[in-house]
């Protein structure tokens, strides 16, 4: 399906939707109630360690972006400390549990049941996930079973849009920070019948900062400088009164430099989807989206400034959908059933230049197509205060049109490779146990085992961050998840709640990038990733006070034989050992939050060879809303306002920094007061 066919599909389907609710409301019906969301939890969520971050908090974070809200969930982590300002695009991984290693994502992350990974790379595209479009957020750590489980070996992170009874009729916000940079954002969410539409859009836009340390900027280095826009589109309409229609399409474009003059990047996609969700004696949940993303990028060599790799394109397609079936099975039994689909499909295309002569020296086409059909079934009981559940999933996985072709600057043939076809069956499962003791406390055991294959990125296309190349590696196999984890949670109400979580995981086949000589690396699988640790998370709220906090500690290691020998026992690059963090909130009346932010990331290693440290960085954020009247709110936010220095990248030296300290100032409007 071409780009602009998804685009016009997508506003027919989405302007068929209100013209629907509103012929249903001359009908005579009973009250009909449409909720924008799918069939909801089961009884066995709080088997399995889950964190969940309701609007406040989505919200009302220092810099406004999704990654900064996430970085508030113990053990969260992004491939680098960069955030979607400053990243390469493709550096977005996301991922829980020190399960990382490399840049793609082993989180599973959906957007109103939809997974928002990218087709080819696998990164999520956290520029484009606005933070005000959000009711909550909520985070399951470990290995997953149900829809789309297949790519959540460390996680899923679910993030729901919000409603008009959310969002209000209308609203506006205008940010402006202390290097003129900019945050524009206006949504719109009628009521049209017995259903609604939200239409928003937001634009960032600016200058950004030096990324390079003052002592080693040369003429050529830039800020990383960024221009992105996003627009989105939901609209819901009751088809009757126990079922919904929901449509939902999303529109973008990031454009981003970084490190120097004319090493700029960018990230574009047209997603929609369609979901029918229904409510009655039989429940219903069926799904299909389809995605189209491309990425371009242009590397700059780091001695002569000049492009020597022009990533000219990446145009890439996901597609898929589910369905899930619940029976009437009585008030202590839930049993879910369903299958799944996702097909990704794409090709790169690359240049490269002679950093001496300009002249192009070499063309490189690859691509291929994977495809996973998962069934699944889950099932709890609960039994008085004991709540038992488990779960499975079968996967027919494929790797198939896998090809590498190169040709020299002239375009003349100089080699071409056909991969083979690969395609297999894969089990698993998970199971668990929540028993409420009584007085506040629960206990909670679960255990489960994943799978994820290989994204297109990984099996066909090779990078360059000058001056270091890593490899692909078409012969990848699946990663394999084994994990256990046990708990105890303690509540007083909304007051008081605790949480303590003891883990362990090994993924087998990780795919990591390893060095196989000097500035040359290669993707492989290792024997395994090997993570064990604790998480805890509190949350206190007394009057018009609240504190958060939350602590991961993980011991992770890779565990490497033949030619990942030496890697053995090491940590696996990118990922602390320590990361915390806690924000106390005061809410002296309507409309008013005050808050600051402590946050602690321990360090880290730029490779799997443990040869660049990237230091421990501690930051200190702030928020504040003041309502100046009955519509409009003063915002001030600050970013690492002590002006720690983040080291996000560590190349024999060669360095690169996160965010300094940043002031923003700016006003809200918000209508329905």
């Amino acid at each position: 399906m071409t780009r602009n066919r998804l685009l016009w599909v997508s506003l027919a389907m989405a302007l068929q939707l209100p013209c629907t609710a509103v012929a249903q409301d001359a009908e005579p019906r009973t009250a009909i109630v449409v909720t924008g969301r799918g069939l909801g939890d089961t009884a066995s969520m709080p088997a399995y360690r889950t964190s969940e971050l309701g609007r406040e908090a989505v919200v009302s974070s220092a810099s406004g972006r999704i990654e900064d809200v996430l970085s508030g969930v113990a053990g969260f982590q992004q491939f680098r400390r960069s955030d979607s300002r400053s990243a390469n695009p493709s550096a977005q991984g996301v991922t829980l549990r020190a399960l990382g290693g490399n840049a793609t994502s082993r989180a599973l992350v959906l957007l109103d049941g939809v997974p928002m990974a990218h087709p080819f790379f696998g990164y999520i595209p956290l520029s484009a996930i606005a933070p005000e479009r959000l009711a909550n957020v909520r985070v399951t750590h470990g290995g997953g079973s149900g829809p789309f489980g297949s790519g959540a070996v460390s996680g899923t992170i679910e993030l729901t849009s919000a409603g008009p009874e959310t969002l209000g009729p209308w609203a506006a916000s205008a940010l402006v920070n202390d290097r003129g940079e900019s945050e524009l954002s206006a949504l719109a969410a009628p009521r049209l019948g017995q259903g609604y539409a939200v239409i928003s859009g937001r634009w960032d836009r600016g200058q950004g900062f030096f990324t390079t340390p003052r002592d080693q900027r040369v003429a050529a280095a830039s800020r990383a400088s960024f221009d992105g826009w996003s627009t989105s589109l939901r609209a819901v309409a009751p088809l009757d009164a126990r079922t919904e229609l929901q449509f939902g399409g999303l529109l973008f474009d990031d454009r981003r430099t970084l490190r120097f003059d004319g090493a700029d990047s960018t990230s574009s996609g047209q997603d929609t989807s369609l979901r029918i969700v229904h409510r009655g004696d039989w429940q219903v949940d069926a799904l299909g989206y389809v995605q189209a993303r491309d990425f371009s990028n242009i590397v700059v060599s780091s001695t002569r400034f000049v492009p020597v790799l022009d990533q000219r394109a990446t145009p890439s397609t996901g597609l898929g959908g589910k369905i899930e079936v619940r029976p009437p099975m009585g008030e202590e039994i839930t049993l879910r059933l369903g299958a799944d689909l996702r097909i990704a499909r794409g090709r790169m295309e690359e240049e490269a230049f002679s950093a001496f002569s300009g002249l192009r020296t070499a063309i490189r086409v690859a691509g291929g197509r994977t495809q996973d059909i998962g069934l699944f079934a889950e099932g709890d009981v609960a039994l008085g205060p004991v709540v038992l559940t488990a779960g499975a999933r079968a996967d027919r996985w494929s790797v198939t049109g896998g090809y590498f072709d190169t040709q020299d600057g002239l375009g003349a043939p100089v080699s071409s490779e056909l991969f083979a076809n690969r395609s297999g069956w894969a089990g698993s499962f998970r199971g668990g146990a929540l028993w409420q003791t009584g007085g506040g406390f629960s206990l909670r055991a679960a255990a489960y085992t994943g799978l994820r294959q290989p994204t297109l990125n990984e099996l066909y296309r090779p990078f360059v961050v000058f001056p270091v190349e890593t490899r692909a590696n078409a012969q990848l196999a699946n990663e394999r998840l084994e994990g256990f984890e046990a708990g105890i949670d303690f509540s007083r109400g909304d007051a008081l709640r605790l949480s303590l979580t003891a883990f362990e995981n090994r993924l087998k086949n990780a795919i990591a990038n390893v060095t196989i000589d000097e500035n040359l690396r290669q993707r492989r699988n290792v024997d395994a990733i090997r993570a064990r640790g604790i998480e805890a998370a509190a949350g206190l709220h007394f009057a018009a006070w609240s504190l958060d906090a939350s602590l991961a500690w993980t011991d992770s290691q890779v565990q490497g034989s033949g030619a990942a020998a030496a890697l053995d026992g090491k940590r696996p690059a990118q990922v602390p050992k320590v990361a915390a963090s806690a924000t106390l909130a005061w809410h002296p009346g309507p409309g008013w939050r005050l808050a600051a932010t402590l946050r602690h990331t321990g360090s880290q290693f730029e490779d799997d060879l443990e040869s660049d440290v990237l230091p421990a960085a501690t930051t200190l954020d702030a928020f504040a809303e003041v309502p100046l009247w009955s519509a409009l709110t003063l915002v001030l936010r600050g970013e690492n306002l002590t002006d720690e220095r983040i080291v996000t990248r560590n190349q024999a030296g060669s360095i690169d920094l996160g965010a300094p300290r940043t002031l923003w100032l700016g006003l809200k409007l918000r209508g329905g007061h």
